[in-house]
């Protein structure tokens, strides 16, 4: 472990030139006396590295120095596909590993290449964070992802909506997917395969057991197929809207997917006043209630019947707040 981060040090004065003990110890997630010692013991080693003091001082290696030590380990090859979102390689528990590979990549390129990796990478930046979501905690996240590496069985409580609410799994976890800021996980329970938010987890015991992979599974394929169901299962009823040319517009940014691309494939041509009358697909009554108001003046509901009934007694009640 203490040899991987000698040669991040290595690695990281010789791509950025002159560093603080500071920016070393943050990019490496040491503290600053373990950077002090490190750069002691390369010293011994006969790496030249040497130190400035003042306001621009810092660590950094004698002009010309390259090191060649550059191999990947299994590891780390294996979180290149996470290069693009550092955060969720963190949370994995994955995230010196991923710098230590960047390092090692990077190292081992042209110059000229090396210079476009940094042009593309001040020119585009991924964040699959969802908006306006308070970021969950997922304190089992990185020993979960451990026993998905590792085939290793685990006993998990988690959290459903129905009773009871707390639920005890032997599981035989599969893979860790990242859906637009929240991570869920496909396991096996016995034959079934099942699919958990990460954050349900309440408690996660890793056992010494191992298990053998599904011969053919797919993560990709699993995970589209069960969004895919969770969608068709989450929208099970109708309803029939006229919606305002402003209301349509806004269609694609308020509503869920389902919604959006229904109006997309089966939006009609607006009537002499301009608005345009749409079937969508619900998840209910009242969920649907919660969804329409947001539209406010720009979307008037023709069916069901009940659902016309709740927009109506909100409206008329919040007419009476603003008289």
């Amino acid at each position: 472990m203490r040899a991987s981060r000698l040669l991040s040090v290595v690695l990281l004065l010789q791509d950025r030139g002159r560093l603080t003990a500071q920016q070393i110890a943050d990019e490496l997630g040491v503290s600053i006396r373990t950077v002090y010692r490190d750069i002691e013991a390369l010293g011994a080693a006969g790496v030249p590295v040497y130190g400035e003091f003042g306001a621009n001082g810092g660590y950094q290696l004698v002009d010309g120095y390259r090191t060649r030590l550059t191999g990947l380990t299994p590891q780390e090859a294996g979180t290149i596909f996470l290069a693009g979102v550092p955060d969720a390689a963190a949370e994995l528990g994955l995230g010196a590993v991923l710098t230590t590979a960047e390092l090692k990549l990077r190292a081992a390129l042209p110059a000229r290449l090396a210079r476009h990796v940094d042009e593309v990478r001040d020119r585009f930046h991924l964040d699959p964070a969802g908006w306006f979501r308070e970021t969950e905690t997922h304190p089992h996240l990185a020993a979960l992802a451990g026993a998905v590496w590792n085939r290793r069985r685990a006993r998990m409580r988690y959290l459903r909506w129905r009773q009871p609410r707390e639920v005890d799994r032997d599981i035989e976890p599969l893979g860790i997917v990242l859906k637009a800021g929240v991570w869920y996980f496909v396991a096996r329970v016995g034959e079934d395969l099942r699919t958990y938010r990460v954050a349900t987890i309440l408690d996660l015991t890793v056992l010494d057991e191992t298990f053998e992979r599904p011969d053919g599974f797919d993560l990709a394929a699993t995970w589209a197929a069960w969004a895919a169901d969770f969608e068709r299962r989450l929208h099970r009823d109708t309803a029939t809207v006229r919606l305002s040319p402003a209301g349509l517009d806004r269609i694609p940014y308020l509503m869920t997917r389902a919604m959006a691309r229904n109006v997309r494939d089966a939006v009609g041509e607006p009537g002499p006043d301009g608005w345009t009358t749409v079937t969508l697909p619900i998840e209910s009554v009242r969920h649907a209630h919660a969804e329409f108001l947001r539209l406010g003046e720009d979307v008037q509901v023709l069916s069901p019947p009940e659902l016309r009934d709740l927009m109506r007694a909100s409206i008329t009640a919040m007419a009476r707040l603003y008289p």
